[in-house]
């Protein structure tokens, strides 16, 4: 039997999401009990790093397990830790639902049984009856519907448990930071207690689990300079039952190098209407506490008018508005600049223009409205200014920053268009272009105008498009690409060290993805 809660939203879901579970129980027999919560999961894939299996059966309506976007089909499964008998699935859809769906059950994770096939679904929260066991169950979306991934704010398995262990260990106590170097933290604690025995434990950084050692200390590595993480450790035992979280504790890695460093936060195509990922990566500038953030446009989508900026930029990067130098994006032009405009004022038309330049350091930085030529062809007035600037330049090392990428292998790939920008920079031998409307990272070699490796006089650059929207998977393979990701959104750190530059590339797991540099200015 299938009862079903029709949605009129997203709020609605969250709404029925925090009933009492006594009350969500529906048919389920009284001494039935939750047996998912905090299990192992397995996914056939992520959306981002924060999208993990885990976050569907944390008992947090907030957070959500999210498939990879347009493929069918995608499956999540939840190991029970045990034989078990099951009454009742549970799904608590985000926007993201699957119209068609199997549930599916395992004995040892291998061999699937299908339960119920479900055909005709609208989302909000579907609550199926069944007679079954087994010791996993696996949620397996055929035909989504929507164009987008499957995407669960919570999925519960109910029923009875088959090998009588069901009380999770302890929680760990006196968690510690032992040491720290630039890029990692080392933690200890006191071990769990379980009447079964502990078997293992989840580190959490930032909420999010980066480590299962089996004994009391971990090594966190991989990490971005110069920035402070929170810890939490819990414990598991033999059937899989997980216990609560240790103690908090918050540790900082220690700067990149010394030096006077000016720090600059980059990224682009960030707050998307219907994707919550910019309030991920607005939590990374936090983090960092740079001294400048830096747009490559799109910063606001749909048509970056100034209700748009105001109902979801200004409520997550917005914080930093006052250090932002902006760069327009074709989603600005939407509404011809006026949100844009409205929104970052002086800042993005210093001179009236929706280009400028500005100097930090050692460095003569250029935000270019790369929109107009991509669009007609021609900027002609703009193109004398860049010139014009370049010339005028007393600073050492040049970067210049716009939203159409002249060299990429995302999914517009190469844009012939921008070779006057381009051609432009590499005349007044510019150390670094940087770039987004791809949304994916990659770092490229130094390539000449006509888009050759050139280690000798070639201009280095970058895409930088995961600041919020949704990620594209497509790519158009293409010389010197030293550097590609596209499976998580995140920043660019770029640090100005007299006259060198260096970047570290952090996703919202606070991962770093890709380190480059340092580079002198040439």
């Amino acid at each position: 039997m299938i009862r079903k809660h029709t949605r009129t939203g997203v709020a609605l879901a969250l709404f029925a999401l925090v009933i009492p579970q006594i009350a969500a129980s529906g048919t389920a027999n009284a001494a039935d009990s939750l047996l998912s919560a905090n299990k192992p999961t397995t996914t056939s894939s992520v959306e981002a790093a924060t999208f993990g299996g885990a976050n569907a059966v944390d008992g947090d309506p907030t957070t959500r397990w999210a498939s990879r976007e347009g493929v069918d089909p995608q499956w999540i499964a939840v190991d029970l830790g045990g034989n078990a008998t099951i009454s009742k699935v549970k799904l608590s859809w985000e926007a993201a639902y699957a119209s068609s769906y199997q549930i599916q059950t395992s004995t040892n994770g291998t061999s699937w049984s299908t339960k119920k096939s479900l055909t005709g679904q609208n989302g909000g929260i579907d609550e199926t009856s069944l007679s079954a066991t087994g010791r996993y169950v696996r949620i397996y979306g055929t035909k989504r519907g929507t164009p987008y991934g499957y995407s669960l704010f919570e999925l519960e398995v109910w029923g009875s448990s088959n090998n009588g262990d069901v009380t999770p260990p302890t929680a760990p106590t006196g968690l510690a930071s032992t040491g720290t170097t630039s890029s990692s933290v080392s933690l200890q604690w006191t071990a769990a207690t379980d009447e079964n025995g502990v078997t293992g434990y989840d580190v959490l950084r930032n909420g999010s689990v980066v480590g299962t050692p089996t004994g009391t200390s971990f090594t966190d590595s991989g990490l971005a300079s110069g920035t402070t993480f929170t810890y939490t450790v819990r414990a598991r035992d033999a059937a899989g039952n997980l216990g609560p979280a240790s103690n908090a504790v918050q540790a900082t890695t220690l700067p990149a190098g010394p030096g006077e460093n000016i720090t600059v936060v980059v990224s682009g195509d960030i707050a998307s209407l219907t994707n919550s990922e910019h309030y991920e990566t607005a939590k990374l500038i936090d983090q960092i506490k740079p001294n400048y953030v830096a747009t490559v446009g799109d910063n606001q989508y749909d048509s970056g008018t100034i209700a748009e900026y105001r109902a979801h930029y200004d409520k997550s990067w917005g914080k930093y508005k006052s250090i932002t130098r902006p760069a327009t994006g074709n989603h600005e032009w939407y509404d011809e600049l006026r949100g844009y405009k409205e929104y970052f004022g002086s800042i993005a038309f210093p001179q009236g223009k929706p280009y400028y330049s500005w100097n930090v350091g050692e460095f003569h930085m250029v935000s270019v409205d790369s929109w107009p030529l991509d669009e007609h062809g021609s900027d002609s007035a703009q193109l004398a200014w860049i010139k014009s600037d370049l010339a005028a330049n007393t600073k050492p090392c040049v970067v210049g920053y716009w939203h159409h990428p002249r060299f990429t292998s995302g999914k517009y790939g190469d844009n012939s268009a921008m070779a006057p920008y381009w051609n432009a920079f590499a005349d007044a031998k510019a150390d670094l272009v940087l770039g987004g409307h791809n949304h994916h990272y990659e770092r490229l070699s130094p390539l000449s105008k006509s888009g050759a490796i050139d280690q000798v006089n070639g201009m280095r650059s970058a895409v930088v498009g995961i600041g919020g929207d949704f990620l594209y998977k497509e790519r158009t393979p293409r010389v010197g690409v030293e550097k590609y990701f596209s499976d998580s959104h995140g920043v660019m750190k770029l640090t100005l060290s007299g006259r060198s530059y260096s970047w570290e590339v952090i996703d919202t797991a606070g991962t770093v993805r890709d380190k480059a540099g340092p580079y002198n200015c040439r």
